[in-house]
């Protein structure tokens, strides 16, 4: 052991210096073998790094036989050129065998990827995910605090990563919910691929902290004695979070390097290797580590994070609301938050964080956080920094739910979604105003692309419900389940939807179950299909050409992405009946009518298809008025599907 564990010793021994001093410097020759085997990678901008991590991951209570023990510290790494020099101290302190990290760096199937990787033993967040750290590390101390624990948050960073907005969100959300038990450390080389960062964008980083209510310790980052005074001071300082400045040099060990931004993100030549090696008294061989490298193959190694756990939640029994109530998607979103508030209540370890960006009674949490204190949290205006937090704090068992405005919670935190899910996380968002519904608040909060945006990211799971009652329960589904999810609710009036009876077709009888195509009625010579909260001007347009004797099958479809993904028999037969409409307030290229056209395509069903959807951004003003100007009220639409089905 080179450092007692938890910084509880005062000051490092003299044999702790040199030890660290000289892992130091075999970790920077496993950098450079690491990235001129793989053929890329950073060389120099790895360099600086080294002393902190060594010190950080050394000291910190974390045992690499049991990396995941949930009392262990965190050490956070977003510097995105330290992802070598981060395996290659892990590596050197037993969490793996270090050959396979210097062999198999890059390599196609390897868990040691260029950018971090969850899947490798102490990493706690992968992914280029420059100026998320500190969200990640806010979300984790949170998480430790409801669950009566508190170990150290660590968390290493670049300078240049200090010009990403989102730093400073999490720095002021961490002041404000008093982490204290937080500690970022900067490495301060001043120099990123472009030059030099201070000439790139200036920056007061020192005061931007100290402004912020933060303590800051200055040191040199290549003394571990330092370092180490440093660290254990921070640990100790109960009334802030702390950053200490970590000042380096870029390239340190390699005197032709030194602080040139053009070896900040290359891989060196042959010639720069050897020299580099010869000054860092390193073996330049690689014949092992190729051979190694060949013999692997692609794609053995599977990665071994553990599917997401199921939220420690109880979701209490659904509301049913009758006929001819007028409640809208976002009232009984509203009351469900609230029930499963009061439900779980009694847990004594935190189960449920309701995040909010300043909007909470235009999106139904105010009710939540007036009887839920501790389990809300208000962001401000900072929502990307909310979306990085809030999936951090799901790795704890913790079902996190990110309330926003659409437009806020999937356009503008798209990279944190993106982030989240590359992490394998268990994010809830609930996305509200929702298309055309969003009306008088103009083009700019009318989403209009949100099914399009999470069909990029692979992991996650959309469900858009049709009224009230489904939206209680596709709520209380989606807060028990593992992985990310994304919710949309809408705010306008709407109608309890009944089945043919008059009885609520989503009512007590009902359970949601995700990927299901719903029969609402039946018809001839076509289907008109809608989705989320279309369904009442769908079943509107239904009841126009019924009366008119000419009313195709009506489905609805609340799950579009899983459409293309299952093979519903519901959804197969009714397109097989020739004519096939889509009824959405959203780009119908990228909507329910591009998916609609894929599952058709893709099983060669004999059909035509009507897309009904936005082509364009739309104008401010009362939701009905905009459905008419974009030509999608319920007697444009009953007409166009009429003419539609009759050319049969």
């Amino acid at each position: 052991m080179i450092i007692g564990k938890g910084f509880k010793e005062e000051e490092l021994s003299v044999q702790a210096v040199r030890k660290i001093r000289d892992l130091a410097r075999q970790v920077r020759g496993d950098v450079l073998r690491m990235t001129h085997l793989a053929g890329s990678g950073p060389s120099g901008g790895a360099f600086s790094v080294a002393e902190a991590l060594l010190t950080l991951l050394a000291g910190a209570d974390i045992d690499p036989t049991d990396a995941e023990n949930p009392k262990r510290d965190r050490v956070i790494v977003t510097h995105e050129y330290a992802t070598p020099t981060l395996y290659a101290a892990l590596g050197r302190l037993d969490f793996f065998d270090l050959d396979d990290a210097v062999s198999l760096y890059r390599k196609a199937g390897s868990i040691f990827e260029g950018a971090l990787e969850r899947a490798v033993p102490g990493v706690e967040w992968g992914g280029s995910s420059q100026g998320q750290g500190l969200s990640v590390a806010c979300g984790m101390a949170l998480s430790a605090r409801w669950h009566i624990n508190k170990p150290n948050i660590f968390m290493v960073m670049s300078d240049e990563e200090q010009q990403r907005g989102e730093i400073a969100e999490a720095r002021r959300f961490a002041k404000k919910y008093r982490l204290n038990n937080v500690t970022a450390i900067i490495d301060a080389n001043n120099i990123q691929s472009a030059g030099k960062t201070s000439e790139i964008m200036p920056q007061n980083i020192k005061y931007e902290y100290i402004a912020d209510g933060w303590d800051v310790i200055e040191i040199n980052g290549h003394e571990p004695a330092e370092l180490y005074q440093a660290v254990r001071r921070a640990s100790q300082i109960q009334s802030t979070p702390v950053l200490v400045i970590a000042n380096t040099t870029m390239g340190c060990g390699v005197s032709f390097m030194e602080n040139q931004p053009e070896y900040y993100s290359r891989r060196l030549t042959d010639e720069e290797y050897e020299e580099a090696m010869r000054e860092l008294s390193e073996s330049s061989s690689l014949e092992e580590a190729a051979d190694y490298r060949v013999a692997f193959g692609d794609f053995d190694i599977e990665f071994t994070v553990e599917a997401p756990c199921e939220p420690k939640i109880e979701t209490g029994e659904p509301r049913t609301y009758k006929p001819g109530e007028e409640v809208s998607n976002l009232q009984s979103f509203r009351a469900a938050l609230c029930d499963i508030g009061e439900v779980n209540k009694e847990v004594e370890e935190g189960n449920i964080a309701v995040f909010d960006c300043a909007h909470a009674l235009e999106v139904g949490v105010d009710a939540f956080a007036q009887k839920n204190h501790e389990r809300f949290l208000q962001a401000g205006l900072s929502n990307q920094g909310a979306a990085t937090i809030a999936a951090a704090m799901s790795f704890e068992g913790i079902a996190p739910v990110l309330v926003d405005f659409g437009v806020h919670a999937l356009a503008e935190n798209y990279g944190q979604l993106r982030q989240a899910d590359l992490n394998r996380s268990s994010l809830k968002v609930v996305a509200t105003n929702l298309g055309l519904d969003a009306g008088s608040m103009g083009k700019a909060l009318q989403s209009v692309d949100y099914i399009g945006l999470a069909a990029n990211l692979s992991g996650f799971k959309v469900i858009l419900p049709a009224d009230a009652n489904e939206t209680d329960r596709a709520l209380r589904f989606m807060l028990k389940q593992p992985g990310n999810w994304i919710l949309g609710v809408n705010s306008g009036p709407a109608s309890i939807i009944t089945d043919e009876k008059g009885a609520p077709l989503f009512g007590d009888d009902y359970k949601y179950e995700y990927g299901s195509v719903v029969r609402v009625r039946d018809g001839e010579g076509g289907v008109l299909l809608s989705s989320g909260h279309m369904l009442g001007r769908a079943l509107k347009v239904w009841e126009m050409l019924a009366e008119a004797d000419n009313a195709p099958e009506l489905l609805h479809v609340s799950d579009p992405l899983e459409i293309d993904r299952a093979e519903d028999e519901v959804l197969l037969k009714a397109l097989r009946k020739g004519r096939v409409v889509t009824y959405e307030d959203h780009n119908s290229r990228t909507g329910l009518g591009g998916f609609v056209a894929n599952v058709i395509a893709k099983r060669g069903i004999s059909c035509r298809l009507m897309a009904l959807g936005t082509d364009a951004y739309c104008l401010s003003g009362d939701a009905d008025d905009l459905y008419k100007w974009s030509g999608l009220d319920v007697e444009t639409v009953a007409a166009k599907t009429a003419k539609f089905i009759k050319k049969r």
